[in-house]
């Protein structure tokens, strides 16, 4: 449903690391994402067929952070909505193939969240 809460994203300079304290502390398990861009491993919790987040490997191009992500209508005007009531855009609309658009912002406070659109149909 738009303008939810969707999706969450564990992201990490030392990926192997993360998956490693959250796999033994939850008991989730991790697969690859084909259509990333970049190191991106679905996140399963123990018993669901469906991924409910995300370990995102930054290689530094963006804080470490766990966050939620929202899903939205449109990524590029969210984007211009955030920065018209204070808050910032930290990395810039990325679509990935699978046509996944997603943006990281910062809130007016500095929180750190995500925002995306899955592709059409």
């Amino acid at each position: 449903m738009v303008n939810t809460v969707a999706w969450f994203e564990v992201a990490s300079d030392d990926p192997e690391a993360a998956q490693r304290f959250y796999g033994d502390l939850f008991g989730w398990t991790f697969t690859p994402d084909p259509d990333a861009p970049m190191d991106y491993r679905m996140i399963h919790a123990t018993g669901e067929e469906q991924p409910g987040g995300g370990l995102y490997g930054t290689g530094g191009e963006v804080p470490n952070h766990a966050t939620f992500c929202v899903l939205v209508e449109d990524v590029a005007a969210t984007c211009a909505k955030v920065e018209s009531l204070g808050g910032k855009v930290v990395r810039k609309v990325v679509a990935d193939p699978g046509g996944t658009s997603f943006a990281y912002l910062h809130d007016v406070s500095g929180n750190l969240f995500g925002i995306f659109t899955p592709p059409a149909g």
